[in-house]
């Protein structure tokens, strides 16, 4: 059985400031680092066979600083990428609710893109890795698609957001992905206290 775990990246300025990050390639801030750090030293090398991340420095860096823990073979994957959010990207949540509040925007990589894109992503996990578990750190929306598909649009997470390095596993089964847990924080506690 395949499971990959899938990782957000840390926190960067603009989640901080909640501005739409898409494919604008912002780093990790402080909180970021140090929620990387806290992921990393969470996890136990005999749990995992890989680590596969996006290459926008965000996620790349969160996945470098938790495989500094780990030791594991690294792979990089544009598959994984954040959506891309066009002229929506830089601008804060209230400016976007502003100027698009249907959430048009302008230029955006079209959602059957995006959700082909990523699908295809996984499939070619699963087929390179098949049997292995995989971190995979990637980003909000890509993770929150994933999620979304898998559960035919029945996982509910309301107005809770992906949080920022929080893990949420998926498994195959012989045909299809199965949701096992989402958006788990608990290894973030130590740096909350």
């Amino acid at each position: 059985m395949t499971t990959i775990y899938l990782v957000r990246h840390g926190e960067t300025d603009w989640n901080a400031e909640r501005r739409m990050q898409g494919q604008t390639d912002i780093p990790l801030n402080s909180t970021g680092l140090r929620q990387a750090e806290a992921c990393g030293s969470a996890l136990h090398r005999e749990d995992y066979d890989v680590v596969i991340s996006s290459q926008l420095l965000r996620a790349h860096k969160t996945a470098e600083v938790m495989n500094s823990f780990l030791e594991l073979p690294f792979v990089v994957m544009e598959d994984f990428a954040e959506r891309s959010f066009g002229d929506a990207e830089g601008l804060t949540y209230d400016e976007r609710n502003q100027l698009y509040p249907d959430r048009n925007y302008p230029n955006q990589e079209v959602l059957e893109d995006f959700s082909e894109r990523i699908m295809t992503g996984l499939e070619q996990v699963h087929q390179k890795y098949a049997g292995k578990r995989i971190l995979l750190v990637a980003h909000g929306a890509v993770i929150f698609r994933i999620l979304s598909i898998i559960s035919e649009g029945k996982l509910d997470l309301g107005d809770k957001k992906i949080d920022n390095t929080s893990i949420s596993t998926i498994t195959r089964t012989e045909q299809d992905w199965v949701i096992q847990d989402y958006n788990r924080v608990d290894h973030l506690d130590k740096i909350q206290a």
